[in-house]
């Protein structure tokens, strides 16, 4: 196999014995388990070692590939520059690999750049890996804010170069977990720190690297890992391969987590074919949600308006009703349109306009291009027949949208909205959205139900 190994690594600058002065021996562990890994590297004797880091040059939407010959670093930043490194790079692997993100359009290249030093990211694994094995060369590659699909189908690339080039390779994937363990720790403590520590061990103790294209944007954010991402780009270069996976350690002493984990090739596996399964997954939608999926595809990519589908709900056929779509990437809204009442003759035409709207007449949004098609998510909400109120008072906004008119001014806003918290803000924000000045007083306040389908 042209990828041999995967090995998953932390970066803590103080398991460097002249950065950590002693404070290394808390994680022995930690430290046992990276020479271990070093030494099944230096066994594999690989031509091309992939290192994966999150402290490399890092962009919203693109990744970041280093196009340098050769690479140099030290530890001066840890005020230890006396440690240093250098590392050749594989020119050929780096350019056939951008060559393929040209030719498919993929987010991923040499261009842009920044600091010209190695990251700690990268030469933490360095360290280790140099004190058994020189006779390779490098490819730095950087993470980026774009979905995790995006990153495992950049692992996929890379695999699909190794094999090209018959290119002997390992990657390394380097990150810690959470940095939230501890409330005497750097960064504090979050639930969701050892939470998060827990559910990624699990997963990769087993390699059961689809679960990682699961994981919510926002868990990922409050739990302050740095390595799901890494993670996920080896994943992908593993796609397809039947590994056998083992945990040498996991530690947190010092509030951040450090996860070691080694997975060596034996084999192809066409059920460990990850993404495809996952994407698969996600099509096995709430009908009310596959039909806004399929209508928006549907319009994307043929420019047609989807039929009715006969195997619909009856609901959806006879009965009428306002609808909202709202369309998310990476936990973001990509796009919201709705009907406040019934437009269209019943409930599944009201979905399908209204999918279309949201995908490519929001104006807080560029029109949803077809690539971004496999990474949203859809809720849809019907909304019921809303109510006039005579106070503020009555409103809950977790239980209730709001309608707030005033002549032919009308705004909405839609119930159980994150950072929605109080009666007020939800008037104030309709109010805005329908321009209507905040300290209006004569204004018509109607609250409404929905059923909400995800």
């Amino acid at each position: 196999m042209a990828v041999s190994a995967g090995f998953m690594v932390p970066h803590p600058p103080l398991i460097i014995p002249e950065i950590g002065k002693g404070e290394q021996n808390k994680i022995k562990e930690t430290v046992k388990a990276y020479h271990q890994a070093a030494r099944e590297i230096a066994v594999l004797k690989p031509e091309t070692i992939i290192l994966i880091s999150p402290h490399n040059v890092m962009y919203r939407d693109y990744f970041h590939i280093r196009p340098e010959k050769k690479l140099a670093g030290d530890f001066a930043q840890f005020r230890t520059g006396q440690v240093s490194m250098e590392a050749v790079c594989d020119t050929d692997f780096i350019k056939e690999l951008c060559e393929e993100g040209k030719k498919t359009g993929k987010p991923w290249g040499i261009q842009g750049g920044g600091e010209r030093k190695l990251d700690h990211g990268t030469m933490v694994p360095l360290y280790f890996i140099n004190q058994y094995y020189q006779d390779y060369k490098l490819v730095s590659v950087g993470l980026s804010g774009l979905p995790l699909s995006e990153h495992y189908r950049l692992g996929q690339a890379i695999r699909r170069t190794a094999e090209v080039l018959e290119r002997k390779t390992v990657i390394v994937a380097s990150g810690d977990l959470s940095h939230y363990l501890k409330e005497t720790g750097p960064y504090g403590y979050r639930k969701e720190g050892p939470e998060y520590d827990h559910a990624v061990m699990e997963v990769m103790e087993k390699a059961d690297f689809g679960r990682l294209l699961e994981f919510p944007e926002d868990f990922c954010s409050k739990a302050g890992e740095c390595g799901h991402r890494s993670f996920t780009i080896m994943a992908g270069a593993l796609d397809g391969l039947q590994v056998q996976p083992e945990r040498l350690s996991y530690q947190g002493p010092f509030g951040v987590g450090y996860g070691i984990c080694t997975y060596h090739v034996t084999g192809k596996d066409p059920k460990r074919r990850f993404l495809d399964q996952y994407l698969q997954e996600k099509r096995k939608d709430d009908p009310y949600v596959a039909l806004a999926r399929n209508s928006l595809e549907c319009y994307i990519n043929t420019g047609r308006h989807l039929p009715i589908p006969e195997d619909i709900p009856r609901e959806m056929r006879d009965c009428r009703a306002g609808a909202f779509v709202s369309i998310h990437k990476s936990g973001q809204l990509r796009g919201c349109i709705g009907t406040i009442g019934p437009v269209y003759e019943n409930i599944a035409r009201e979905i399908i306009e209204n999918a279309i709207s949201a995908g490519t007449r929001d104006p807080r949004f560029h029109p949803i291009r077809p690539d971004e098609l496999p990474d949203l998510t859809y809720h849809v909400d019907i909304l019921g027949t809303p109510e006039r109120i005579t106070s503020i008072h009555e409103l809950d906004v977790k239980k209730y949208g709001v309608i707030v008119s005033q002549g032919r001014k009308r705004g909405l806003l839609l119930p159980d909205l994150d950072g929605v918290d109080t009666p007020e803000q939800q008037v104030a924000i309709a109010m805005q959205k329908a321009g209507i000045p905040i300290d209006s007083q004569e204004v018509t306040l109607e609250r409404f139900q929905v059923i909400r389908h995800e």
